[in-house]
């Protein structure tokens, strides 16, 4: 990518950086083997790909301890690798086979993991707000720091229980800190057509929440700016909302063609912007690692990658009983 911007310096460590790109390239990879498979019918209903937006994820993970919360919508396979969720039962799950985190039942849209605190993706847009406060009042509750990461995006961001959620967060302050992945569009419509806003993190101070913009193609940006979030959450000062500005490079979902924004908008973005590709300058003109490292990351990858495809086909598609399973508690 020749026209890629030239990276600042970095004080960041070779081995943090190497981190992120591995991260980051392991969520890529991952949802291009998710597009494949769709493309072979492997992976039925709904997909979103988040092909793009890596560094939100990875920069915030990368600010996380044990304990804390994530929650999500629907394009939320990156979430799930991030926190470290095993690719074998996310891919697994995306098939619909009984390897996966639900067991089959949940596909694209709905796994959860208990042991990684990642309380789902969520179909219904918006629904989420109001439940990773929910999170978030109950580690208030318990005592503990612990701070949840709700995640939603520019089109939720219109949503009323997006505001309500705000009110009460801030009237109990809650550790909860709002994530606005803002890729520019909701679904097929630019965020200039649907707000006059200028920006969505200002929406919080008519309830007294502070926060600020990031750019989220850059994870270093997003690691400082959620580490200084994270740190008023953990003082009992929270909440606060992380606007991050990023793109997403695919349609809304595997069935949209995106005809809404043109092919030189998106390549521009590629070319000049890529989170991945920032940090693989930051490897190579910092001298921590050669073209011929990185292409034995990507290999390793690759091969775990593929390896959860394997895994996702031969798992064994759930049993009719288990239609009647996890359905009260």
């Amino acid at each position: 990518m020749a026209a890629q911007k030239k990276p600042t310096k970095s004080n960041t460590s070779k081995e943090e950086l190497l981190g992120f790109y591995r991260e980051m390239l392991l969520i890529r990879r991952f949802e291009e083997k998710a597009g494949q498979l769709y493309g072979m019918g492997l992976i039925g209903g709904f997909c979103h790909l988040y092909i793009g937006q890596e560094a939100v994820v990875v920069g915030i993970e990368a600010a996380a301890k044990e304990g804390d919360k994530r929650i999500t919508s629907y394009r939320d396979h990156g979430h799930m690798l991030a926190c470290g969720m095993d690719p074998k039962g996310v891919m697994a799950e995306l098939t619909g086979r009984e390897g996966g985190y639900s067991k089959g039942k949940g596909g694209s849209m709905h796994m959860f993991s208990k042991e990684k605190h990642f309380y789902g993706g969520h179909g219904i847009v918006g629904a989420q707000v109001p439940l990773g406060a929910g999170l978030a009042f109950a580690d208030k509750y318990l005592g503990n720091d612990n701070v949840s990461f709700t995640y939603f995006g520019d089109g939720a961001a219109n949503q009323g229980q997006v505001y309500e959620t705000y009110n009460m967060a801030e009237l109990w302050n809650l550790p909860v800190i709002f994530v606005i992945e803002n890729n520019q569009y909701a679904m097929g419509t630019s965020m200039k057509r649907s707000t006059k806003s200028p920006s969505l993190w200002e929406r919080g101070a008519a309830y007294g929440i502070k926060g600020e913009a990031v750019d989220g193609m850059d994870v270093l940006a997003v690691k400082a700016a959620t580490e200084k979030a994270v740190a008023i959450c953990r003082a009992g000062d929270g909440p606060y909302i992380l606007e991050m500005h990023t793109y997403r490079y695919r349609g809304h979902s595997m069935s949209d063609p995106a005809k809404y924004r043109t092919r030189d908008e998106v390549d521009k973005i590629r070319s000049e912007k890529d989170a991945i590709e920032h940090v693989r300058d930051l490897l190579v003109q910092g001298g921590h690692a050669t073209d011929d490292d990185l292409k034995a990351v990507d290999k390793e990858i690759k091969a775990i990658v593929n390896e959860a495809a394997e895994f996702a086909k031969e798992s064994p598609e759930p049993a009719l009983s288990e239609l009647w399973t996890d359905i009260y508690a």
